[in-house]
């Protein structure tokens, strides 16, 4: 049965399903029990080709069911308005009903050249559109270059009947011919449906001490065909819409009537004036023909109008959030436009350009992704470097400042942003109400789900459980999760987590002397995954089936795997580590672009562009080629070789074994396949299997050497993903002997202590820390094989064991988590504070938290 996340929606939607392994077999159709017509495709598959994941669409519904039945191995129903994708000339004519919609082929800088609403020509020229400036305008001088969007291939990659997938791609394009800014752009369109999704990804591929990008955004010209009183511009704030006109006929002296001013403020015709007294000046009201709404921070956006470039601009009352929705045209048509997350993504605007154009002539829109009204984008690296030349130099540095830097590392070349848009027709200027819920749509698209219950019964994503509070600890437990999400939506608000590279993120510390997060202290700042933030929040997500963790962690992974992953150049496929800039660490590992972190959102959503990033990692073991990630600690004369790459057995592999899954699962991708399964094997060949710590792996073969005898574990092997790839692989049951047996044993003595690590490995462990994360290696290892006294150790070492901060205060020496209120001088505003809390701690928490009940949660002790 399908549930709607957050409330029926009456547009169109795509969403992913789980199956039992064996349960269905590819190509199977699926239909919805009362006829509703759904488009079906396979996401992943099980090692025996059985279907893993579906993915499903439908159109929009005038009146949506408040849940579905979802009937595999049924013929689905055929839509009224099926969405047909046809050649028309080099180009495509998309229709979805009464909408027609003309995309151009390549060379060109339209990605719609022209939308038709019954026959009647609505929209044309939608482009891209951005601003490069020469210098940061520190010095109050300026040169801004434009550039448009050049179009260099077009691809259907899904044709109907209930869902059209365009994909475009291209560059911007200056007048003397530099281009940059690669762009991949994807239109949805939905059987019988007026508007197309837009999701935009762009990777900056520019010179961070010389590129200052000035405004980015999407156009498109709407035609004008009625009397400048019947035209319309509508912009949404905080609550509903600026209401204007064109030529305005309310507030005159002169009265034209009741009818006349309610028609024309709702935006119906206003037909004939009969009151000679306006009639006849008509000429002389004002007619406004441009319109901005500026929002340049979370907190407030602002309103101006203006008759007429040459002439001053007129403040509008201003407001707080606005949300990013508008609309411009008349009672003969007119178009609908927005960006989801306005104001969490600032600096950002809306304009409207032309609206007092002659019959027949284009208004013109903008939705600015960057502002450019705003700074420009300064993306140069945040300090000089203090002298850190050498590694040494740079490990001093991480000793008093916890940043990693290196000279050259901290380049922005090669992040992305994604961002969603949507442009809608209408025959006639709509209603406020309508246009109030195509903008509630575009700021949380509606999303079909099946209940937790029915995602574990499938058997995916390893080890995790619906919450049960039966038992006093178990449910203590859950009050503790519930604490910790609420205190990050909470901190996300007061400390203005937001803004166009920021907003997704949280931060990694908190410095209780300044009552602040630590934004500005070297490796403390933004979180860039550290220690799984993302894994915390989707199986947090998973196991509740909330919407508000849902929206929380869909934010994060926009973020995590466009902002701080490189997506070309030198780095092509790694993360950055934690840092006042998303990209400033010189620390580029697998351990943040990780696979691990996106599949969720791909396979729930059956969301395109997370796909695209998956399928960045193809290859990730060759990213080893580019950096050694332990460069600067390394005490042998290691250098990157194809025939003999060092491969961490923990952070490292896990974010191989996650990705060539992923491929496998997703393409049948038999090299993925066997670099798996063997790397399996040779870990469990290794003597001490996991607990080598590291091998080497030859490229060609895809094979480590497997005589390496060391014993050596890291503190952070195990919470990039490790143990829930781990999970998943032995669930699998994919034939490799020893495998489970070695992941085992490091499960079993990470935590056992000296005196038996020493009698099974011939001495002990070192560098042990993160005992609470940890518990819950030795639950599974408990739950695997039953031994009593693991499953004791587990919960011993969650609830008491040393390095543990959330469970016992180190401030206030207390057991009671609370949250402390900050007022007065100073704080720049009133703050709550749980300065215990730290997002290492917080996602580790949560992640043995949810593994711990789900192994154990029938044999808690508690202290």
């Amino acid at each position: 049965m399908l549930r709607w996340l957050e409330r029926p929606c009456r547009q169109g939607v795509a969403w992913g399903v789980p199956w039992p392994r064996g349960a269905l077999r590819p190509g199977v159709p699926f239909a919805l029990a009362d006829g509703t017509p759904v488009q079906s495709w396979t996401t992943a598959t099980w090692p025996d080709g059985s279907v893993k994941w579906s993915a499903h669409a439908i159109g929009p519904q005038a009146v949506p069911a408040g849940s579905y039945e979802l009937v595999p191995g049924a013929e689905p129903a055929a839509p009224d308005d099926p969405v047909t994708v046809a050649r028309a000339g080099d180009g495509l004519r998309v229709a979805t009903g009464p909408v027609a919609w003309m995309l151009p082929g390549p060379g060109g800088t339209d990605l719609i050249a022209s939308v038709e609403h019954g026959g009647t020509e609505i929209v044309r020229g939608v482009r891209l559109v951005s601003l490069r400036q020469d210098t940061p305008d520190e010095d109050g001088s300026r040169v801004r270059v434009p550039a448009a969007g050049v179009v260099s291939a077009v691809a259907v990659e899904q044709d109907g009947p209930v869902r059209a997938v365009v994909r475009l791609e291209g560059r911007h394009v200056e007048e003397d011919g530099r281009s940059w800014l690669p762009f991949t752009v994807r239109l949805y369109f939905h059987a019988g449906a007026p508007d197309v999704r837009v999701v935009h990804s762009f990777v900056w591929d520019g010179d961070a001490s010389a590129d200052f990008l000035a405004g980015l955004g999407l156009r498109a010209e709407v035609v004008m065909r009625d009397e400048p009183h019947d035209r319309h511009v509508r912009l949404a704030g905080a609550e509903g819409f600026l209401t204007e006109a064109v030529r305005g006929l309310t507030g005159l002296r002169r009265d034209p009537g009741e009818a006349v001013r309610r028609a024309q403020t709702e935006g119906r015709p206003v037909g004939a004036i009969g009151n000679p007294e306006v009639a006849d000046r008509l000429h002389l009201i004002p007619a406004w023909n441009d319109h901005t709404l500026e929002q340049h921070s979370a907190d407030g956006f602002t309103l101006r109008k203006r008759t007429a470039p040459g002439h001053a601009w007129v403040t509008v009352p201003a407001g707080t959030r606005s949300e990013g929705y508008g609309y411009v045209g008349g009672v003969s048509g007119g178009l609908g436009f927005g960006l989801r997350d306005f104001w969490r993504l600032h600096p950002t605007r809306l304009d409207v350009r032309g609206a007092a154009v002659g019959a027949g002539e284009a208004a013109e829109v903008t939705v600015w992704l960057w502002s450019p009204g705003a700074p420009p984008m300064d993306l140069r690296f945040w300090h000089d470097g203090m002298g850190q030349d050498t590694h040494a130099g740079q490990l001093e540095g991480l000793e008093i400042t916890y940043e990693d830097h290196e000279p050259g590392f901290g380049d922005p070349h090669g992040v992305a942003r994604t961002h969603e848009l949507t442009l809608r027709v209408h025959p006639a200027t709509p209603p406020n109400a309508e246009l109030a819920e195509h903008a509630a749509l575009l700021q949380a698209p509606g999303l079909l789900t099946v209940a937790p219950e029915r995602l574990r019964a499938a058997g995916v994503f390893g080890v995790w459980a619906p919450p049960d509070r039966s038992d006093p600890a178990a449910a203590a437990i859950e009050d503790r999760l519930d604490f910790l999400f609420g205190f990050y939506v909470r901190q996300r608000e007061e400390r203005r987590w937001y803004g166009f590279w920021d907003y997704g993120d949280v931060m990694h510390a908190y410095d209780p002397d300044r009552h602040t997060w630590r934004y500005d202290v070297g490796g403390y700042a933004w979180d860039n995954s550290e220690l799984s933030p993302d894994l915390w929040l989707w199986y947090q997500y998973l196991r509740t089936g909330r919407a508000d963790v849902f929206r929380f962690a869909e934010a994060m992974t926009r973020h995590t795997g466009e902002v701080d992953v490189y997506h070309l150049g030198r780095w092509k496929g790694l993360g950055s580590r934690h840092n006042v800039q998303h990209w400033g660490c010189s620390c580029k590992q697998l351990r943040v672009s990780s696979a691990v972190y996106r599949r969720f959102f791909h396979y729930l959503t059956a969301d395109e562009r997370t796909g695209d990033l998956l399928d960045e990692l193809t290859a990730p073991e060759e990213t080893f080629l580019a950096v050694d990630p332990l460069r600067k600690v390394r005490r042998d004369a290691y250098t990157p070789d194809p025939a003999a790459l060092a491969v961490g057995l923990g952070v490292d592999w896990g974010a191989l074994a996650a990705a060539w899954l992923t491929r496998w699962e997703r393409h049948g991708d038999e090299r993925a396949r066997d670099r798996l399964l063997g790397t399996m094997a040779d870990i469990a060949a290794l003597r001490h299997g996991f607990l080598t710590g590291e091998a080497r792996l030859d490229l060609a073969t895809g094979r480590f050497d497997t005589t390496r005898e060391a014993v050596e574990v890291s503190h952070l092997s195990a919470v990039f993903g490790l143990p829930e790839v781990c999970a998943e692989l032995i669930d699998l049951d994919l034939g490799v002997p020893g495998f489970e047996e070695a992941w085992l044993d490091y499960c079993r003595l990470y935590l056992a202590g000296a005196e038996r690590q020493a009698a099974e490995l011939g001495r002990a462990l070192e560098g042990v820390s993160l005992v609470q994360a940890h518990s819950r290696l030795a639950a599974y290892a408990a739950a695997r094989t039953g031994d009593a006294e693991l499953a004791r150790l587990a919960w011993r070492a969650f609830f008491r064991d040393e390095g543990d901060r959330l469970n016992v205060n180190p401030l206030q020496r207390e057991r009671d988590w609370r949250l402390t209120e900050v007022r007065g001088p100073a704080v720049l505003m009133p703050v709550t504070e749980a300065p215990f809390v730290s997002t290492n701690d917080a996602a580790q928490y949560g992640l043995a938290a949810i593994q711990n009940l789900a192994l154990l949660g029938d044999r808690i002790t508690a202290p």
